[in-house]
């Protein structure tokens, strides 16, 4: 059964309204619809309908949906950054890297007894975490957010090509910049007209270095009287 379908805009001070199914849904189980089948281990979700976890033969019922892949590591389930990372704001989420791909954890991974020489541990379940990070996953940045309002799920918009180059979007002092160089240009080259022929050599010199004269060194000797030789 394929659930209605969702807008994407119903965002609120927890999340998009996906989050917490997804968080709570259980997966690597067999497909209740599939049971027969192989390969019917459900591994996908859909965050359109929230409902449960399909398998790779529910995907027919649920095309132009948004549907994302979990997979496990160490028993615990984890998404893939580039998969995520379309819908939310992952940022103070602590990533790993699982053969060659990053990834993130689904749920926290309680650690009541930190390693000695760890400064930063996950501000909700006590997890190891490097000391970039607040949070070891997505559950525990979303306890996070109860105590913090600056915290959000919320993408932020990516720069425009005019922020990116340091650019402002107001255009309108460019064209002077254009214009007071272009005019300081021609003010260089500008000859007037009234000393056009007389001042013609200097002004050539001055836009660019003269051209020296042809010196020709070869000089042709005069022929003398011819001598008849004696006899």
């Amino acid at each position: 059964m394929v659930g209605p379908m969702v807008q994407s805009g119903d965002e609120d001070a927890g999340g998009p309204s996906w989050l917490k199914p997804l968080l709570r849904t259980v997966f690597f189980v067999p497909c209740k619809i599939h049971v027969d089948s192989s390969k019917s281990e459900c591994n996908m979700y859909c965050l359109d309908c929230m409902e449960e976890s399909l398998c790779s033969y529910c995907l027919s019922h649920h095309k132009d949906h948004r549907v994302v892949q979990i997979r496990r590591s160490s028993y615990h389930n984890v998404i893939r950054v580039s998969e995520v990372s379309k819908f939310i704001d992952i940022s103070c989420v602590q990533t790993y890297v699982i053969n060659s791909a990053k990834i993130v954890f689904l749920n926290g991974r309680p650690q009541p007894r930190p390693g000695k020489g760890v400064t930063n541990t996950c501000e909700i379940c006590c997890r190891s975490l490097l000391d970039s990070f607040r949070f070891c996953s997505l559950g525990c940045k979303l306890g996070g957010m109860k105590t913090d309002p600056e915290l959000t799920f919320n993408l932020r918009p990516k720069p425009g090509r005019d922020s990116l180059y340091g650019l402002e979007s107001d255009t309108s002092s460019s064209p002077r910049k254009l214009r007071k160089t272009s005019s300081a240009f021609s003010r260089r080259i500008e000859v007037p007209i009234s000393h056009l022929e007389d001042d013609a050599t200097a002004t050539s010199r001055s836009i660019s270095p003269g051209t020296p004269p042809i010196v020709s060194y070869r000089t042709s000797k005069r022929k003398g009287i011819p001598h008849r030789a004696p006899f």
